[in-house]
């Protein structure tokens, strides 16, 4: 499974820009499927590699394909761009300062998620080019991973269909294989409407969309009782139905998100909480409306991917951090709690022994199956169309949660980089290996086709539920 490109020399062939939007506020009330200058400099750099672009793809503006290359299989590598609200933050530095207030950052390293994945693709297409061998790489620049499922929208119209095998990447503190399976997850507004009155004057002749979505969420604590042991079900109120408390408020929306280790389950769990909301509008005489906003399926693990990837990272041999970047890092993990670093270590089934190291550069085991990593993603849809395995690299001083203004601030640090390319490394010689070896390749996807055999892919989003910022514009 050795592949035969010098990885030393990788870096050189693409010389990977950040893209950067943690000081740009959108006058959109959402991010996800604004990413249009991430898009627009992903797109000029596969341009300026040679790389022939497909825009607007699955009807999404900010999603896109380049591919490079003739006949042969197909490998594709999964990008990322997109920011979060509310996690503007000067980098570089080790304590709170956002560059604009309620401005966006990115607080899950995706500016370098895509820039990695890019260059990753450039340089397998560089060996196949030098090597004078039949074979296509594909590119995709995925938008709105971040509560929005931008590839289970894409999955559904089938903008994975043609690829033999797909790599992507995550920064994270740990350098491993994705440790555990993901959650799947559906998300849902519930909107009430009731009847306006007086409050004190005839308080009788109101019907409080407010008290029904208030009734939705005492139904869902009872609920919990009864759902799966690793089921999670999360909510935000988005409307309130106004700040005057002397009137009978007619309207009310909150929105759902449900999880559960199988998509099923996740599906399952999500009529029940439907049931519940049913139950708040009869009880208060109103009505609800329920608008699936989207869904994603859990992670189907290929273990010949899997395995091929660790091989690659322990052939390659890990990161070395310098001096500065240890210093850094461990600026940033003063400013966390202890509680952080314990997460960080729960999150990958490790136990912290003595102190904790400021960054981790070594290579940690394989994945543990019987984990399930709390939280979700949508490269689980990619999973359940083609052979599919994703690797995380140390970016970050360990116990940096998520998702918080410290991720943000490390987001372009040297030791970001070095993570970056260290992925990079890991996902072109995992690829090259299935061009130079199409036994390796038959192996993966004779796996595949065992597992969907068994349990063939639905897409949890139905054909009638439209784009959200389509529905955002309906509305």
């Amino acid at each position: 499974m050795n592949a035969t490109i010098d990885t030393d020399q990788l870096v050189d062939t693409l010389k990977p820009g950040y893209i950067d939007l943690s000081d740009r506020i959108w006058d959109m009330p959402e991010l996800r499927y604004q990413e249009q200058q991430s898009v627009s400099a992903q797109i000029e750099m596969m341009e300026a590699a040679g790389f022939k672009i497909t825009r607007n793809v699955a009807g999404i503006p900010t999603a896109f394909m380049a591919e490079a290359g003739e006949g042969g299989p197909v490998i594709g590598f999964l990008g990322e761009f997109d920011a979060l609200a509310g996690l503007s933050q000067e980098a570089g530095i080790a304590q709170k300062s956002p560059l604009a207030e309620g401005g966006n950052g990115h607080g899950c390293g995706h500016n370098l998620l895509g820039a990695g994945a890019m260059l990753a693709a450039v340089a397998t297409r560089d060996h196949l080019a030098a090597k004078g061998m039949a074979g296509r790489v594909r590119y995709f620049g995925c938008p709105a991973e971040e509560g929005g499922s931008g590839k289970t929208f894409m999955a559904r119209e089938g903008a994975f269909d043609g690829l033999d095998a797909a790599f992507c990447w995550h920064p994270a503190s740990f350098n491993t294989l994705i440790p555990s399976n993901s959650l799947a997850n559906v998300q849902a507004y519930f909107r009430f409407a009731g009847r306006a009155a007086h409050a004190a004057a005839s308080p009788e002749l109101g019907r409080s969309a407010l008290d029904a979505l208030e009734l939705m969420s005492v139904g869902v604590q009872y609920l919990r009782e009864h759902m799966p042991e690793k089921a999670r079900v999360h909510s935000a109120i988005t409307n309130t139905g106004g700040i005057s408390p002397n009137v009978v408020q007619d309207s009310a929306e909150a929105l759902y998100l449900i999880r559960a280790p199988q998509v099923n389950e996740a599906l399952a769990l999500f009529e029940r909480v439907k049931k519940v909301a049913l139950g708040a509008a009869m009880m208060t005489e109103t009505t609800v409306e329920i608008e699936v906003d989207k869904a994603c399926s859990n992670l189907l693990r290929n273990a010949t991917l899997d395995e091929l990837m660790q091989a690659q990272m322990e052939r390659i041999g890990g990161i070395e951090f310098d001096a500065d970047d240890l210093t850094y890092a461990k600026a940033i993990q003063d400013t966390l709690q202890p509680d952080d670093i314990g997460a960080a270590f729960k999150m990958f089934g490790l136990e912290p022994k003595g102190k904790p190291p400021v960054l981790a550069g070594d290579i940690l085991a394989g994945p543990r199956p019987e984990l399930v990593l709390p939280g979700s993603t949508d490269v689980g849809d990619v999973s359940w169309q083609v052979p599919t395995a994703q690797v995380m690299t140390a970016c970050h001083a360990v116990g940096t949660p998520f998702h918080s203004w410290q991720l943000v601030a490390q987001g372009k640090s040297p030791a970001a980089h070095r993570g970056m390319v260290f992925a990079a490394k890991t996902m072109a010689a995992s690829a090259i290996s299935l061009f130079d070896n199409p036994d390796l390749l038959g192996r993966a996807k004779a796996e595949f086709a065992e597992r969907t055999a068994i349990t063939p892919y639905t897409c949890p989003i139905a054909p009638e539920v439209d784009l959200p910022f389509r529905r955002a514009k309906a509305r």
